[in-house]
């Protein structure tokens, strides 16, 4: 069974174990008690999944004092954190995110596609009625579910498990992904790829490694051209009968109920929750870590930047109940007209 410390072993390789004394000389950290140098970890995690045998990183003092001695084998964390349980490792710098990210980089490694391997890897499993087309690609353990139909040039991943009667369009890319039933993703689609995660590492600008997945429920629509990107650990999901339009952007950790709809250029940022049942209009921006609360419906291009009630209506910028927004508009539209605002 898969430990559910560390990524999902169908997508990411977990390396040789590593000594605190060794992740130190990598991330350029301080082991804060050196008798813990010889301690070794088997993987990454965030501070919600971590377990015994991960090192993780804490970078707020306020999470500090509800940790179990059983939470990490070991933490990255500010100079300044305060007293960790006893028994946990810490490794001590003032750039956690980055010294972070060089561990997972050390510890786990996502699979790649093997040289030379025919255009269906003979580990792959297809069951009866799949359908491929010219060019389609799929990758080492990859499994397709009957009556499924993969277009011309599509790219199935490693690992990547698809359901029946699903429609895979041409020259889509799936990587790092859980698909159900009648799953429908349209031409030039892209699922999985890494999600925009970076920090200030010691060379510069580094990416944070992105161990999550992407998972799909039952009967989702993907438009053509449309990505979505694979959690940072945890799992950027798309819930059931939901229909998402072309030129749609979802970033890494999103949640996504089930019968939503979204329309053509909306942008969704990383680790936003949206309700069953939402309804979102073309070009709708919702900024980072927010809530849309169940059924509430986003007009065109608002710009959302604080958590949205249950049933709201709300649109402009930045967004808020739409018949205030119409309200505030007419009155500054009425106002610039008294004032010759139309004179040039």
């Amino acid at each position: 069974m898969p430990d559910p410390h560390l990524p999902d072993p169908r997508f990411y390789d977990t390396l040789a174990p590593a000594s605190l004394d060794e992740l130190a000389a990598l991330t350029g950290a301080r082991i804060a008690d050196p008798a813990h140098a010889g301690r070794t970890v088997r993987g990454a995690a965030i501070l919600s999944r971590a377990g015994a045998s991960t090192i993780s990183f804490l970078s707020d003092r306020r999470h500090a004092a509800s940790l179990r001695a059983d939470t990490a084998a070991c933490f990255v964390a500010e100079p300044d954190i305060g007293a960790l349980p006893a028994g946990c490792a810490a490794l001590v710098t003032g750039a956690v995110q980055a010294a972070y990210a060089l561990a997972a980089e050390r510890l786990h490694r996502s699979k790649g596609w093997a040289t030379g391997a025919p255009a269906v890897d003979p580990s792959a499993s297809l069951e009866d009625g799949v359908v491929l087309a010219p060019g389609a690609v799929v990758g080492a353990g990859a499994a397709i579910g009957r009556g499924t139909c993969i277009g011309p040039g599509a790219v199935i991943g490693p690992g990547v498990a698809i359901g029946r009667d699903c429609q895979i369009g041409a020259n889509a890319v799936i990587g790092f992904a859980l698909i159900g039933d009648r799953v429908k993703i349209l031409a030039g689609a892209v699922i999985g790829e890494a999600g925009f995660g970076a920090t200030l590492g010691p060379k510069g600008i580094m990416d944070v490694p992105q161990l999550g997945r992407v998972i799909l429920q039952d009967g989702v629509t993907i438009g053509a051209c449309t990505t979505i990107d694979r959690g940072a650990w945890d799992d950027t999901v798309i819930g059931e009968n939901t229909k998402i339009d072309n030129l749609v952007q979802i970033a890494h950790n999103v949640v996504v109920g089930r019968n939503c709809v979204m329309a053509s250029q909306t942008g969704i940022s990383g680790s936003v929750t949206i309700g069953d049942g939402c309804q979102l209009g073309g070009r709708v921006g919702l900024a980072d870590h927010l809530t849309v609360g169940p059924g509430a419906r986003l007009a065109a291009a608002a710009g959302v930047i604080e958590n949205v009630p249950a049933g709201a209506v709300w649109g402009g910028f930045p967004a808020r109940p739409v018949k205030r927004w119409l309200r505030e508009t007419i009155w500054l539209t009425r106002m610039a007209g008294r004032r010759g605002g139309d004179e040039a």
